[in-house]
């Protein structure tokens, strides 16, 4: 914690611009190497196509894959 205080009183003391961005969402942004499949979520599945699978194109919080990405 003493370091985000140091780090804060040389941006304040040299007049610097401080930013703050979200890693929260970087998983969601990644494109997957290998085709995953997975069933459609429960009040989201296309009406006759109840039994069908989703590809997913990007990644996922919960994937293994995510972090390797």
């Amino acid at each position: 914690m003493f370091s985000i205080y140091v780090v804060l009183g040389l941006t304040a003391s040299l007049d610097l611009k401080v930013e703050q961005m979200d890693v929260k969402i970087t998983f969601l942004h990644n494109e997957l190497e290998k085709e995953i499949y997975m069933k459609q979520l429960e009040g989201f599945e296309a009406k006759g196509k109840e039994n069908y699978v989703c590809r997913l194109r990007k990644s996922l919080y919960d994937l293994k894959q995510a972090l390797r990405q």
